[in-house]
């Protein structure tokens, strides 16, 4: 189960960088927002003019022109030279020129909703009394109507999740197109996926025109990752529907099935010549121009299961700039956080293949590689062309997570002729489990297996094995528990805003999925499947987009903050167990690995106070960390406000030296008459309080303002050990039926 919403991938140089003064890269270039006073025509023509300005003439202008940003996003993406792009850069009306990096952002890779309490009477393995807190797809009408765009890898429109059966006219407020192209015609979208838009013109200037032979030009899913995450969010009810083999058979449904679907898609394949399990990237300008369709076109919430490991900040980062303009228009974004987390007992798979029970011989990788292999770390990594067939056919190899694909692991152990492989966690990815659908019959293990197994084979001169045939096991427990993939705050871009900001299932999740990628991705693998498992922060990110859509189909007015927040201040810290949520190593699992905690829908739909934000106030927080210019009709104070006085649902201060205060509203969207009280759970070394303690709120909607004084204590602020390093706590507000909690993260000043 996992977490989300901001974003971190990796992207290595082997070669030496030349570089030419004549380069040609895409780049995006800024102007903020609208004024409302021009037209698209004139939009566009004044693009085409501050082009003309940097370009030899006006037919270069124009054929450099990739797309002109002009719904709501005031910009455009060109092909231009640095020093075109310096000269842009340097004009009065130009917010920011950022250029586009080919290869930063990727894709980040059905009892979960259940799991959850999003339907049924059951929350985390618990019953719940669904009379009183009520069943939430029921309360919010399955979503329906509202409207979720994604951005990713297309999608299979035959798919069964997406059937429109049963539904009526699609809305009124849709100003979308169902973009036609390769196998791809309007016929495909319904009154279900109501839309579908591709992009690649900012990847075909760095790849060269797209090879239809490795994917569709157009937005027909040949990957899979977006069939998968649109059906997470809003796939129909699909009875029957199980994994390869059958695993986890039963009815896949999306958290919000009855909302309507559109896709935009931005990402294809990294290199054609690799396989496709390589995965696929997305280009910042791709990316820009599909949020802004996306904002014209009237979606109401948009799910980006993409992220980026480049160094970004707010005035380079596509999907940031896209999501401040998302706000304005009281669109819900929601974003993965990524998966490059933590380099800081029974096993696992889905493979339909069985071996004859009996034992078979059993080694250990490491030590029946071929000779050039060296005998290092990696030798029992199963790596390609590592493994000698003489050593290894007719047995059970145990092979170690690291480096390489843990499917192309299976892979070279088959290649070699072995008849079944054990796939050992290493200590950083601890007791985490993933289900993959191996070419041969395997099975994973927790690291503390693996360690075993490994001892018993070294042990022993004749050391042997059975796989038994898999099978379905639910209710597993604890649960939630934090994947050692799921990336960790602090916050890169401002360390004082805490991120990520909440976490959800994103672990072994079954959902659609493309007909033209097989269950691996392998080249060698050939077979089809209409649904498959897949893991990573791009699950968790739908599951919290569907939320979303839920909560926003019940209160239809609530701003895209006011939603967050409910999100985020009914989360819980506990597991099925009601443990704290553990790591993948078992530690206890803090703020940085989850945020305010995992999302419950059912309490996100009545969270009795929130802590709303508007456009000008994102505006402020620009101004205070130092990016004045975003809208043209405002201007920054000449005083910007403290960082952290923006009304978010948690409190992070990195630089503590002595004491803070922030300042916070929330509004009553509980019941008249209703008295909250304060309590605080202060981060260790650390004084924290709340003034007032009391808030009294007379009817709905009405607003209090209070503040939070962090003080650190004399030892904690003299001691040059706990400089830099975070101490978390919590503060809550609770007036007897609803619990609206607060993440603090704080650590004091280095200087």
């Amino acid at each position: 189960m996992k977490n989300l919403f901001f974003v971190l991938s990796s992207f290595l140089v082997f070669l030496p960088l030349l570089v030419s003064c004549d380069e040609r890269n895409v780049y995006i270039v800024y102007f903020g927002e609208h004024d409302g006073s021009k037209t698209l025509q004139e939009i566009e023509d004044n693009h085409h003019s501050s082009l003309f300005s940097v370009k030899k003439n006006e037919e270069d202008a124009r054929s450099s022109l990739l797309y002109s940003y002009k719904n709501s996003i005031n910009g455009f993406a060109a092909v231009l030279t640095a020093e075109e792009a310096s000269m842009l850069s340097e004009k009065d009306e130009v917010v920011s020129v950022s250029q586009t990096k080919p290869n930063a952002w990727s894709l980040q890779t059905t009892r979960s909703w259940e799991f959850i309490g999003a339907e049924g009477g059951m929350e985390f393995g618990r019953n719940v009394d669904s009379e009183i807190e009520g069943n939430l797809q029921r309360k919010a009408n399955y979503g329906k109507n509202i409207i979720v765009g994604l951005l990713d890898s297309g999608i299979w429109p035959e798919s069964r999740s997406f059937s429109d059966d049963g539904f009526g006219p699609v809305p009124k407020s849709w100003k979308g197109i169902c973009q036609t192209g390769d196998s791809f015609n309007s016929s495909h979208c319904n009154r279900k996926l109501i839309g579908a838009r591709y992009y690649l013109k900012a990847f075909e200037h760095y790849n060269g025109r797209l090879n239809n032979s490795f994917d569709y030009r157009s937005p027909r899913d040949h990957d899979g990752h977006g069939s998968h995450t649109s059906a997470t969010v809003g796939g129909r009810k699909v009875e029957k529907a199980s994994a390869i083999g059958g695993f986890a058979s039963g009815t896949a449904s999306g958290g919000a099935p009855l909302v309507r679907l559109a896709m935009y898609k931005v990402c294809w394949p990294i290199n054609p010549n690799m396989s496709l399990a390589q995965g696929d990237t997305c280009l910042e300008a791709d990316m820009l121009a599909a949020i802004d369709d996306a904002i014209g076109d009237g979606v109401n919430v948009i799910s980006i299961s993409i992220g980026s490991n480049q160094p970004i900040n707010y005035t380079n980062d596509g999907i940031a700039m896209g999501a401040l303009h998302a706000i304005k228009k009281n669109i819900v974004v929601s974003c993965a956080a990524g998966n490059s987390g933590p380099a800081p007992a029974t096993g696992e798979s889905a493979t339909p293949h069985k071996l004859k029970k009996r034992m078979y011989p059993l080694v250990y990788a490491g030590d029946v590689v071929e000779p050039h292999v060296p005998k290092n770390s990696t030798a029992g990594q199963c790596l390609p062309g590592s493994l000698s067939p003489k050593k290894t056919k007719g047995k059970i190899v145990l092979c170690m997570r690291g480096e390489g694909m843990r499917v192309g692991k299976g892979e070279e152990v088959k290649r070699a002729g072995a008849v079944g492989m054990i796939l050992g966690n290493s200590p950083l990815n601890g007791n985490d489990l993933a289900i993959d659908p191996h070419v041969l019959p395997a099975t994973q293990v927790v690291a503390d297996d693996a360690i075993s197994i490994f001892n018993y084979i070294k042990s022993s001169n004749k050391s042997v094995a059975q796989i038994d045939p898999g099978m379905t096991i639910v209710n597993t427990k604890p649960a939630p528990s934090m994947a050692s993939f799921s990336s960790m705050g602090p916050n890169p871009l401002v360390a004082d805003i805490l991120k990520p900001d909440i976490t959800a299932p994103g672990v072994n999740i079954l959902s659609a999925w493309s007909e033209s990628s097989s269950p691996t991705k392998l080249d060698m693998d050939h077979r089809v499947v209409k649904y498959n498992f897949d893991s990573g922060t791009s699950m968790a990110c739908p599951h919290v987009a569907g939320v979303i859509a839920l909560v926003k189909a019940i209160h239809p007015t609530w701003s895209s903050a006011a939603i967050r927040s409910a999100l985020m201040t009914t989360a819980t810290l506990t597991n099925n167990l009601g443990k704290p949520i553990s790591t993948a190593s078992g530690e206890i699992a803090k703020p940085f690995n989850y945020g305010s905690g995992h999302v419950r829908p059912r309490k996100a739909s009545d969270p009795g106070l929130v802590y709303d934000a508007s456009y000008t106030d994102y505006l402020l927080f620009l101004c205070s960390v130092g990016v004045q210019k975003v809208d043209p009709s405002f201007n920054c104070p000449k005083i910007s406000p403290s960082v952290h006085d923006l009304n978010h649902p948690s409190l992070a201060i990195s630089q503590l030296s002595g004491t803070m205060t922030a300042k916070r509203i929330v509004t009553n969207v509980g019941g008249k008459n209703s008295l909250y009280r304060a309590s605080v759970s202060p981060p260790q070394g650390f004084l924290v309080k709340v003034d007032p303690n009391e808030l009294y709120f007379k009817d709905v909607g009405e607003k209090q303002s209070f503040t939070i004084t962090v003080t650190a204590k004399g030892s904690h602020k003299a001691s040059n050990s706990t400089q830099g390093e975070y101490s978390f706590g919590s503060y809550t507000w609770n007036d007897g039926m609803h619990v609206v909690r607060s993440p603090i993260a704080v650590a004091v000043s280095q200087a």
